[in-house]
């Protein structure tokens, strides 16, 4: 007979990974199902380390290129793309071993190869040699992940048509880069190879860039884009791309409706997402799904009895590293039989890691006025902060979106220097159930960043000192 975990975990992402030392912790017997040979999935693979590890070498080699500023002379310097490539391999090593640790210390097991449901309780893996086994278990998640969505008659390859996967590899900094889609993906790409001197245009069907941001984030990040260098356009359907012998040609249609062609070296679809659902055995089960993700209750359950899902796959939840960490906690803490506290998804910190950062947690100011809310705004401009000019940043803000009333703070929304650290004081305000008012009482210390938080709670009153 088949040996019983209390808990099986399809996928090692940082959901399924959590999730498994979460389950330890609780003392289940947990094993993961992982179809790659190392831990860590997407995001630590192809995803947010390995992305955030070149924007910090985009961001030192700024610093280098800026030093003048700041009374330093860089004479000589240049870009070893290799090196960076090195670097980056080895912080996501280091990270992925590091699972493995946390693996052991927590006594959770992990099998190489990929899982499926195979019915009530059990968990079918299938090998790189296509040999089978199963796993008995009282409940399991399902934590898969999602894959990059590809323009249709388009495929992608190691040089040309690039999705986040393959550009994370390339063999060299490309001349020039088209990339379809300013979402966040998008814009942290073009932050890094336009840094490193690509000629980086972008193209957005919508009417803005990074669309789920309050609408003067994105004024801000257009403006800011523009500035750099980097051709924007909003409002462009993608009629055809096609493959040349100096890379590719990309036709759009402009928000003017007038036919554009572009020639470029790489092309960088980053159209969204989807959940990675096929083949994994919910088709004779009794998930349901909606628009290709897994429907689930607050605690993670699926219709399926003992089935949970987290992460990229759950409908209605945001695709974000950490949301599906906090999920996966809830998940396994509530198949333990123990309290599990639902996740609030307004309460959800959002951050793109481009140049400027973006961060933003609860509604826009659009969104709260369309709840029917009375809003009151305050803003505060990174230009009048003490600790961005000695940065020597002059761009962005912090808006704080709150109910007239009660003061209550319904969404915070901010571009900037370190804005994706400044947000979790944002988030802590509005778990707390804090007021502007109490954000504006505590003591900032001076001089920093976080004093334009503290300045645009103030604002809310028209009582900001500095401007």
């Amino acid at each position: 007979m088949a040996e019983i975990y209390d808990v099986a975990i399809i996928g090692s992402g940082p959901g399924g990974y959590v999730a498994a030392i979460r389950a330890g912790q609780l003392g289940l017997k947990t094993v993961v199902v992982e179809k790659d040979n190392k831990l860590g999935g997407t995001c630590l693979h192809v995803g947010c380390i390995p992305t955030k590890a070149l924007l910090f070498n985009a961001e030192v080699y700024d610093h280098f290129k800026n030093a003048a500023d700041f009374g330093i002379e860089c004479k000589s310097f240049s870009v070893n793309w290799q090196a960076i490539q090195d670097r980056k391999t080895k912080v996501v090593t280091k990270l992925s071993k590091g699972i493995e640790f946390l693996f052991k210390k927590n006594k959770v097991e992990w099998v190489q190869g990929f899982g499926r449901l195979a019915g009530p309780g059990r968990v079918a893996v299938t090998d790189a040699k296509n040999l089978s086994r199963e796993i008995a278990a009282k409940a399991i998640v399902l934590a898969t992940g999602s894959e990059a969505k590809m323009l249709a008659r388009l495929e992608p390859d190691a040089k040309v048509i690039l999705t986040n996967k393959e550009i994370l590899s390339l063999p060299a900094i490309p001349k020039s880069m088209v990339i379809i889609g300013a979402g966040a993906v998008g814009v942290e790409f073009a932050s890094i190879f336009h840094r490193f001197g690509a000629a980086v245009t972008m193209l957005e069907m919508l009417p803005r860039a990074v669309p789920l941001e309050d609408e003067e984030v994105a004024a801000e990040l257009e403006k800011s884009f523009r500035k750099q260098g980097i051709a924007m356009h909003t409002g462009a359907r993608v009629e055809k791309v096609t493959k040349t012998a100096k890379g590719a040609a990309v036709e759009f249609t402009g928000s003017d409706g007038k036919a554009q062609k572009i020639e470029t070296e790489t092309v960088l679809v980053a159209v969204g997402r989807a959940a990675n659902t096929a083949n994994i055995g919910i088709e004779k089960t009794r998930i349901q799904l909606e628009h290709g993700f897994i429907k689930t209750n607050q605690h993670m359950q699926t219709e399926e009895p003992g089935v949970y899902a987290i992460g990229d796959l759950v409908a209605g939840s945001p695709l974000l590293a950490h949301v599906g960490q906090r999920e996966g906690i809830v998940a396994v803490t509530h198949a333990a039989g123990k309290p599990a506290e639902p996740i609030n998804y307004l309460q959800v910190p959002n951050c793109t890691y481009s140049e400027p950062e973006i961060s933003s947690v609860g509604l826009s100011e659009r969104a709260a006025r369309e709840k029917g809310y009375k809003v009151k705004v305050g803003k505060f401009p990174f230009a009048a902060n003490s600790k961005a000019a000695i940065l020597g940043v002059r761009e962005g803000f912090v808006k704080i979106v709150s109910d007239e009333k009660y003061g209550e703070i319904l969404g915070v929304h901010m571009i900037g220097p370190r804005v994706t650290e400044l947000i979790a004081e944002a988030v802590m305000a509005m778990r707390l159930e804090a007021t502007v008012d109490d954000l504006a009482g505590a003591i900032h210390a001076h001089p920093t960043l976080t004093e334009a938080v503290l300045e645009a709670a103030e604002g809310v009153h028209g009582m900001s000192v500095h401007i």
